[in-house]
């Protein structure tokens, strides 16, 4: 009776393992992550003194999109062009015996000194709060790190937010809601403000493409804004000369004052 029952145990078990491998050659395979993918027309812009800002158009394009979940709009696309990090002081004027001082500085290290974004939709409808903080989307998430994070949490958050409203104020942190439109299934593009007092720089371009509300992948390409002409030459010869830009600064300006005083004195 055991020998029967072992020989057919072990028949059976022979015969499960001759049909694994058909088995497995039938599985369907796993369909591939959808990734995403942008490119600039150039990579690199020159801007002239009478620049007054512009709209920088970015393109990209989804690989292995569900058709199914393209055609019920369920992709979403943030592009953000960020600026190269600087250093950045903040100070707190106060009103002392009739005059405005500043009392009080914080700084910080490594800000984006400009930070312009463009979604598909409103912030609501693409993801979770909570998302947009761990991954530093949006002006009022963009990281900067105060030089002295021991400091009173409170007056760290205010000087925080004063930064970010200066720079909003000034134009170098915006954002454009709907700023990126689906011209097929898979092709996207992005515009992206160019504020006027824009820094030179390295600038990086990122693009988060998010699937129902999760986040799936991102991708990134750079882009360098530079002064051209005659401000470019200035520009550089400052850079490279300090000390005799210097002395032709304070050189020019006497030169100024005296040219003044001839012109306008009174005999």
């Amino acid at each position: 009776m055991k020998a029967a029952l072992s020989r057919a145990i072990a028949t059976t078990l022979a015969a499960l393992l001759a049909l694994a491998p058909a088995a497995l050659a039938q599985a369907p395979e796993t369909a591939p992550q959808e990734s995403i993918q942008i490119g600039l027309s150039t990579d690199r812009v020159a801007i002239t003194t009478d620049f007054s800002g512009a709209d920088l158009t970015i393109f990209g394009a989804l690989d292995n999109a569900d058709p199914f979940i393209s055609r019920q709009g369920r992709y979403d696309v943030i592009v953000v062009l960020e600026g190269p990090p600087r250093p950045l002081v903040v100070r707190k004027k106060t009103r002392v015996l009739g005059m405005w001082i500043n009392t009080q500085s914080e700084t910080y290290i490594n800000v984006p000194s400009s930070y312009s974004l463009a979604t598909t939709r409103a912030w609501q409808d693409i993801t979770y709060p909570d998302n947009y903080r761990q991954m530093a989307l949006g002006s009022e998430n963009v990281s900067v790190t105060p030089l002295r994070a021991e400091g009173d949490r409170t007056t760290l958050a205010e000087f925080t937010a004063a930064l970010r409203d200066r720079k909003r104020a000034t134009g170098l942190y915006s954002e454009r809601i709907g700023g990126v439109h689906f011209l097929s299934q898979s092709l996207f593009r992005a515009t992206l403000h160019l504020a006027p007092n824009v820094p030179v720089g390295t600038h990086r371009a990122r693009a988060f493409l998010f699937k129902n509300g999760v986040f799936v992948r991102e991708s990134s390409a750079q882009l360098a804004i530079l002064k051209s002409g005659f401000e470019q030459r200035i520009y550089r010869a400052a850079q490279e000369h300090g000390f005799l830009y210097g002395l032709g600064a304070v050189a020019l300006a006497f030169v100024t004052g005296w040219l003044g005083r001839m012109i306008f004195r009174r005999d």
